[in-house]
């Protein structure tokens, strides 16, 4: 707006009191607010004008009104404008917006955007006009005009604005989509109910033709991918599609276009001549346009309200056939007329409604689609699915105005037409499309088997001949004829999306387009083009490779040729059946049932059997080169009448053969048999290229043929093969020797059945030489001079071709030379032949002989080859020598050699013999070597495997023979022992622990492996179950440990050994000799009912010398015991008294009541020979006579401790019996010992009963103030446990190396270790985590590093293992991965044998492994549970059965694992057997439980820490804490000694009582026994004088 217009305005603006904004100095740096429009004047003429900056955001109509006077003034003025004037003060002046809205009064500036074009229409009140000039800039890019197509088709033309009108009705998802073309004599319309378009910028109807503003271009991109066959019909690409293809129909076009919400049709008019005489870059397209009212029939075509219609008039075609463009149409739409692909219930969609002329293209007939669908088969079809991926993008591929597409889809569906009562369906296609005048300039031969849709729209013009996949191909297999003949009844119709770009007239894809390229030469080797774009196939949903599709697409031919062919349904005769015949292949047929015809009419003409017939070259398979003359002989037809996949063959039998096609009668059962005929496909019937021949023809043939009959094969002579510069003959008639060359060329011939030998030319003759069409075949067989060999075979196969040398034509020229040479010493035969011929072959043979020249000798037969087994001491096998010249061959020795053989080793000879006396067979071909002994005493050397050589070497050594062999020991000999004292200083019960036999044969070799030996023992018991024992790989026997000493002491033992029942070794000796005697001095008579006390007996060596070393031992296998045996019943026999150190102890032995001699013996009891018997003289006993007197002790009671008030001592009963003695002179000298003895025994008893009562009673006062010491203590460490902070029993516990530990196991990621010392920081961690041990690694310590370690290496992991962390790790939010080992103390198995009770530590009491002298092993440290210290915050861990970490966890982990310095010790301590339950070494040595050895240092990271030293131990700084700390530590060693001594006071004081009852039950039954004589000798001492 200039500022004339603005002034004025701003004046008219103050008239009515419109505030106007006053521009400021600084509104110039502001940007402008500029707002544009098209106003639509009543008078026709068409404005654009800007408003820039208005004042506010409402303006006042009048003022817009005003300036748009002003721009209608100025465009007066510049141009001749002759319309109607402009009530510009009428009082009805408004504007309308594009949906008929009345802006009267202000106008809102603010529902308009600075960036669009809006279009107003002002009304004065008067009548309007319709139609406005130049209303539309149609102005293209210069850049399009180069791109436009050439000359339209006028199908193609209006397929374009078809196209429009698809893409527009395309969006209407829930209404009927209609597109309705009516065509006239001068018009041609184009309706659809289509969005529509308006006056808006976004929906312009002046994008329709504009050209490059397309409103659809940027929706082609939504077309990619889908399912087929691709609907999208998004087609815009170039924006030119309705402008170019209007003007090609006509000279006049009006668009008229109304949307749903518009109240009014805005129309555009296009004039071809205008528009063609405004183009130039210097002009612009200028077109009118226009507002009208929906007429009613445009309103009943779409009930919606919007629609689309294009009118095209002033046509350039006059006249135009309507059904053929309705046929051609439906062909070109057929998808959006007729759909079954997307159906899912099985009846045809129809996704558009497409009218010609009111006529539904969906029910007219016609059309190639329609006839084509018509005509196939009903079968599968074969259908691929194609995926197409850009790899590199080219700029030059582009299309115009696009980016590139990455990726297109294609679908390829390939439909069979059968061959029906013999005429082909696409023959018939071809006719039908003729007769509709649809027809295309194409036969069977050049049918198009390939069209092509993109995004459901036909390409016309894409008619391809194959895709390579499809082309049948020249293959070596059965039915390669059928698939030839049946591939060409194929089509595929492709499906492509928006990935595909079509040319500008959309007739046909790009040609240069990489994808179009790759879907062209689909099925071949990619080319350099093709390798930018990656192809898929897909079929069924599956991925395929080409080799994989190609073999499914022939399976489908072939299943449609079986299925739907019907060749030439009968013949014009009665047929034979013949089944399953047994030529198929021959006959070229695939079915297990023929009909067998003599007479058939094709194509209106008769062929009968016996027709002479001419097959011109080229016709079919295997006829390539030449016409061929035959006689048809049979019509075969594949299957009964009316079957489908039928074959049609005709047999003919080629001029000049005897043996043609064979029917014939055989049981009843008609067989076929083809011999020398062809079978030929009867297409070359209806191809023409079989004709009938006259008889003239005929004869001439057949004449011709018979000059030139070829009869036999024969070679050409040397003369002959001079003139053909060939300088030599094959030798046939002179022997020659061995290494003699073949000539260069062997030429042979075929003689002609005429050729006379006897009448051969000097020179060569053509006329001898007969010519054929065949190859020839020269075998060369070799018969070996040696018949041993019986070589016999085919060594070289020549094949040549008739070939021509100077002129001589028909010569078979065979190059041998350079692949023949006669090296071998026999016959070499030479066979001529040509194959499936009857000519007479060409045999004749060389004759080779052995050469002079002798190159080395060998082994006769490949058996002696085989490697011989030889004993020493006994002869080898007979070895047959043969003598061979340089070229391998059998010759003759000329003298018996004078020879030496040798038995060789890798290193040395064993020996060697020069006393052979070799001799040679009848006709010196052969030398024999017999008795060749072998004697060697050192096979040691070669064992165990004893492999050697044998040479067999002439005297000076030129030739030799070696024979791989294995010369083994002989039998068993005699056997030595190690060490051979092995029988010295042997004892009862004792093992030979060291003991091995070397085994000998008699050459002092050690026999070989797993030799069998029996063993005889006497003395001795053998610890195997059977006597039988094998060799080792030594030679040895080793019987260390095996032998046990099974016989008493002083008795003889011997050890034999049987090899093959002969005894080769004894060995004899005798046991150790022992005595019993007794060391206690035995009364020479003791009195009857008295007893023998303390007796000691002693086990000695013959010197006299007590045998310390006699000692029972319940653990061992030997018991020493002592056994009294008597008659008298007074002694238990089943009783054992133990030795000790070759000493037992007898503390009673009672005697008789009666007197007499007693006699008892005293045995050992494993050994009862030794042994020893004592006599003891027994008198009588005074007389003790009763009487009423009571004793002193008769109401005595001891008493004990209070709390043992129960513990009393026996009475002795009241007995009114008076006891009288009476002594005899015999036995008055022995009443003082009884008297004494008696006494004495009752003292004993007494005091020991008195003792161990007062033991009871100081145990239960201990046990009593023990008790109030331990709940003191528990009282007190409650309490300084609970003022503790809990940081303090971290720090109590502290060292460098477990910190550094921890540190370690924190870093191992998300572990159960790792999780469990990181929760142990966390206090809250703690309260949750109380039942939770810890670490195994951290709960204890070891005083070395190297200890630490290797315990660490044979726990094998199981020190990073902790209890169940799952829920706890998750509370913690810490993450636990993997599976983690758990220990559970409650349910591990705990140790149950005795501990040492004084110690914190809690050592188990194992006993230490021992060796057989009872030492413990060298080097042995200790056990490796008990070398583990725990920590102090552990030492009062307890289970609930009370056991500790070391009796659960750690005898869990360990057992009972020894610990030994050195790996050396270690394995000497596993061979003495003293390891049972594993074992480590400090230097890195491990023996696990089954017996594997573990060597080697390994480096694990986490271990047990060292002990560290008080000085090390880290101190808190918290001075409280570390006195309080010490203080629960000193308590809490303090209650563990008290609870200790409590547990030892328990068990004492149960020894104890257990003994007290043991001696109040002795004395209560001595008081019953001697209570009486108890009291007279009392009641005697009372009242005796003294």
């Amino acid at each position: 707006m200039d500022s004339t217009s603005y002034n004025r305005t701003k004046r008219r603006a103050s008239n009515d009191n419109f505030p106007v904004k006053k521009m400021k100095c600084l509104d110039l740096i502001l940007v402008e607010k500029v707002y544009k429009f098209r106003v639509l004047l009543p008078n026709g003429l068409c404005l654009s004008m800007r408003v820039v900056d208005p004042p506010g955001n409402q303006m006042p109509v009048v003022i817009l009104a005003d300036m748009v006077k002003d721009e209608y003034n100025r465009m007066k003025g510049s141009e001749k404008v002759r319309k109607r004037s402009i009530d510009w003060d009428s009082p009805d002046l408004c504007f309308f917006d594009i949906f008929e809205n009345r802006i009267k009064g202000l106008i809102d500036l603010e529902s308009f955007e600075t960036d669009k074009v809006y279009t107003l229409r002002l009304c004065d009140g008067a009548k309007e006009d319709e139609i406005y000039e130049n209303m539309w800039d149609l102005t293209p890019d210069v850049e399009l005009l180069r791109e436009l197509p050439q000359e339209y088709a006028f199908e193609t033309a209006l397929a374009d604005l078809i196209d429009n009108s698809l893409q527009a009705i395309w969006s209407n998802n829930n209404r009927t989509r209609l597109i309705s073309v009516d065509i006239g004599e001068d018009k041609i319309s184009v309706f659809d109910n289509g969005p529509g378009m308006d006056l808006s910028e976004e929906n312009s109807i002046v994008k329709w033709g504009k050209m490059g503003s397309s409103l659809h271009r940027s929706s082609r991109r939504q077309a990619i991918g889908g399912k087929p066959p691709y609907l999208k019909p998004f087609f815009g690409m170039f924006g030119y599609g309705g402008s170019i293809s209007s003007m090609h129909l006509g000279r006049t076009t009006v668009i008229s276009s109304k949307t749903k919400n518009s109240k009014k049709v805005c129309t555009l008019y296009l004039q071809r001549d205008a528009l063609l005489s405004s183009s130039g870059s210097d002009k612009t397209w200028q077109a009118n346009g226009g507002l009208r009212k929906p007429l009613k029939d445009e309103m009943k075509l779409s009930p919606d309200g919007s629609f689309t219609k294009v009118e095209i008039s002033e046509l350039k075609m006059k006249s135009l056939d309507v059904d053929l463009l309705r046929c051609k149409l439906k062909d070109i739409y057929f998808p959006y007329i007729q759909c079954d692909d997307l159906s899912t219930s099985g009846r045809t969609l129809t996704p558009i409604k497409f009218q010609v002329n009111g006529i539904d293209l969906a029910e007219i007939e016609g059309g190639e689609v329609a006839i084509t669908n018509l005509n196939s088969c009903n079968g599968p079809h074969f259908v691929l699915q194609l995926s197409f991926t850009s790899i590199q993008d080219s700029p030059s591929q582009r299309s115009p105005g696009q980016g590139a597409c990455q990726e297109a889809n294609a679908q390829l569906k390939c439909i069979y037409f059968p061959i029906v009562q013999g005429k082909e369906s696409i023959e018939k296609v071809l006719e039908q499309l003729e007769a509709q005048r649809c027809g295309v300039a194409e036969s069977f031969e050049s049918f198009s088997h390939v069209s092509i849709r993109c995004l459901g729209r036909l390409l016309p013009d894409a008619r391809w001949a194959w895709l390579p996949f499809m082309e049948p191909k020249p293959r070596k297999v059965e039915k390669a004829q059928i698939l030839k003949r049946c591939c060409s009844r194929v089509k595929c119709f492709i499906e492509t999306d928006g990935g595909f770009y079509p040319t500008p007239s959309k007739t046909d894809l790009m040609h240069q387009h990489p994808y179009t390229i790759a879907l062209k030469n689909f099925g071949s080797k990619p080319s350099e083009k093709e390798r930018d774009v990656h192809v898929e196939v897909y079929k069924d949903g599956k991925k395929l490779s080409l080799q994989q599709m190609e073999k499914q697409y022939q399976e489908w031919i072939l299943q449609m040729h079986y299925a739907y062919d019907e060749d030439s349904d009968c013949g014009e005769d009665e047929p034979i059946i013949i089944l399953n015949p047994s030529s198929k292949k021959q006959l070229g047929i695939s079915s297990d049932v023929i009909r067998v015809h003599k007479l058939i009419r094709r194509k209106g003409k008769s062929w009968r059997a016996g027709q002479k017939v001419k097959v011109l070259k080229g016709a079919c398979s295997g006829v390539h080169k030449n016409n061929i003359y035959a006689v048809l002989e049979y019509i075969l037809l594949d299957g009964f009448q009316g079957d489908a996949g039928g074959e049609s063959r005709i047999i003919c039998r080629q001029m000049g053969e005897e043996k043609g096609c064979l029917v014939e009668n055989k049981n009843g059962n008609p067989t076929i048999d083809i011999r020398e005929s062809k079978s030929l496909p009867i297409s070359i019937i209806d191809s023409g290229k079989c004709l009938s021949v006259e008889t003239a023809e005929w004869s001439s043939q057949l004449e011709k043929l018979q000059q030139k009959i070829p009869t036999w094969v024969d070679i050409l002579c040397a003369r002959h093969c001079e003139e053909l510069d060939v300088e030599e003959a094959l030798p046939f008639d002179t022997p020659v020797v061995a290494g003699y060359a073949c000539p260069d060329e062997v030429i042979a011939v075929v003689r002609p059945a005429s050729f006379n030998r006897a009448l051969n030319s000097e020179n060569l003759d053509q006329k001898q030489i007969a010519l054929t069409n065949s190859n020839m075949v020269l075998e060369i067989k070799f018969i070996a001079q040696d018949q041993n060999l019986q070589e016999n075979n085919c060594i070289r196969s020549f094949h040549s071709p008739p070939l021509s040398r100077k002129g001589f034509r028909g010569l078979y020229i065979f190059q041998v030379k350079s692949k023949l040479i006669f090296d071998k010493a026999g016959e070499y035969t030479f066979a001529f032949h040509i194959k499936d011929s009857n000519f007479k072959s060409f045999v004749k043979g060389v004759r080779v002989n052995a050469h002079p020249q002798i190159k080395r000798w060998g082994l006769v037969s490949d058996a002696q080859c085989e490697k011989p087994s030889v004993r020493v001491g006994s002869c080898f096998p007979q070895i047959s020598i043969a003598c061979y010249d340089v070229y391998g061959n059998r010759t003759s020795f000329s003298r018996v050699p004078k020879v030496i053989a040798k038995v060789l080793t890798s290193q040395d000879v064993l020996f060697q013999s020069e006393t052979l006396k070799p001799h040679l067979s009848s006709q010196n071909s052969v030398l024999t070597v017999e008795n060749l002994l072998v004697e060697s005493y050192e096979l040691d050397v070669i064992r165990p495997r004893y492999e050697a050589k044998v040479m067999i070497c002439s005297e000076d050594e030129l030739f030799d023979v070696i024979i791989p062999c294995q010369v083994i020991p002989g039998s068993i000999h005699h056997l030595n022992a190690k060490p051979k004292d092995f029988m010295k200083q042997l004892l009862p019960g004792t093992v030979v622990q060291e003991l091995e036999l070397e085994v000998f044969d008699a050459y002092g070799n050690h026999v070989a492996n797993d030799s069998e030996i029996w063993l005889n023992v006497d003395g001795f018991s053998f610890q195997q179950k059977a006597n039988r024992i094998l060799v080792d790989n030594r030679g040895c026997i080793d019987l260390s440990g095996l032998l046990k000493v099974s016989t008493g002491f002083g008795e003889a033992v011997s050890l034999s050994v049987l090899a093959e029942d002969k005894v080769v070794f004894r060995e004899q000796s005798q046991t150790e000799e022992r005595m019993i005697r007794v060391a206690t001095e035995i009364p020479e008579s003791c009195l009857a009912g008295s007893q023998l006390e303390n007796l000691v007996f002693e086990i000695v060596n013959s010197d006299g010398v007590v045998d310390e070393t006699i000692n029972d031992n319940e653990k061992g296998s030997i018991s020493h015991t002592l056994v009294l045996k008597s008659e008298s019943t007074e002694i238990d026999d089943s009783v054992r008294y133990r030795f000790h150190c070759g000493c037992c102890t007898v503390r009673a032995i009672p005697l008789p009541q009666i007197e007499g001699r007693f006699s008892f013996t005293a045995a050992h009891s494993g050994y009862p020979k030794l042994n020893m018997t004592i006599t003891v003289l027994v008198e009588k006993a005074p007389e003790i006579v009763y009487d009423s007197r009571q004793t002193q002790y008769a109401d005595e009671e001891i008493f004990f401790h209070e709390n043992s008030s129960d513990l009393k001592t026996p009475k002795v009963k009241n007995d009114d019996r008076s006891i009288v003695l009476v002594t005899s002179p015999d036995s008055a000298k022995n009443i003082g010992n009884i008297v004494g003895s008696v006494f004495n025994k009752e003292k004993e008893l007494k005091d020991k009963l008195l003792e161990y009562g007062r033991y009871v009673g100081e145990h239960e006062k201990n046990l009593k103030a023990l008790h109030a010491q331990r709940l003191e203590l528990e009282q007190a460490l409650s309490k300084m446990q609970a003022s503790l902070d809990p940081v303090s029993a971290r720090e109590s516990s502290y060292s460098p190396e477990k910190e550094r530990m921890l540190e370690e196991i924190e870093l191992m990621g998300h572990t159960a270790a790792s999780v469990i010392c990181k929760i142990s920081k966390n206090k809250k961690a703690c309260d949750i985590s109380k039942d939770i041990v810890g670490v195994v690694a951290l709960l204890g310590n070891v005083k070395t590093n190297e200890l630490g370690r290797i315990l660490a290496e044979f726990l094998d992991g199981s020190v990073n293992c902790s209890t169940g962390l799952q829920a706890l790790a998750s509370e913690c939010s810490i993450s636990l991965d993997g599976r983690y080992s758990v220990l559970c103390l409650e349910d591990t198995r705990p140790y149950e044998g005795d501990y040492n009770r004084g110690d914190p530590q809690r050592m188990l009491l194992l006993p230490n492994p021992t060796l057989p002298n009872g030492n413990s092993p060298p080097g042995f440290i200790g056990f490796a549970v008990n070398m583990i210290y725990l920590d102090a915050n552990h030492l009062y861990t307890r289970t609930s059965g009370g056991k500790g970490l070391r009796e659960t966890l750690f005898y869990h982990l360990l057992g009972e694992v020894q610990v030994y310095k050195t790996r050396e010790t270690m394995k000497k301590s596993l061979e003495k057997s003293c390891i049972q339950h594993g074992a480590v070494s400090l230097d890195g040595g491990i023996i696990r439980g089954n017996g594997v050895i573990s060597l080697g240092r390994g480096k694990p990271s986490i271990h047990f820490p060292v002990l560290a030293s008080q000085s090390q131990n880290h101190c808190s700084s918290n001075t409280s804490n570390m006195r309080i700390q010490r203080l629960i530590e000193t308590k809490k060693s303090m209650l563990q000694a008290t609870i200790d001594k409590i547990d030892k006071e328990n068990e004492t004081c149960e020894q104890d009582k257990k003994m007290f009852e043991k001696y109040r039950d002795k004395y209560s039954k001595f008081l019953d026994e001697k209570g009486s004589l108890l009291r007279y000798f009392n009641e005697v001492a009372l009242n005796s004088p003294s």
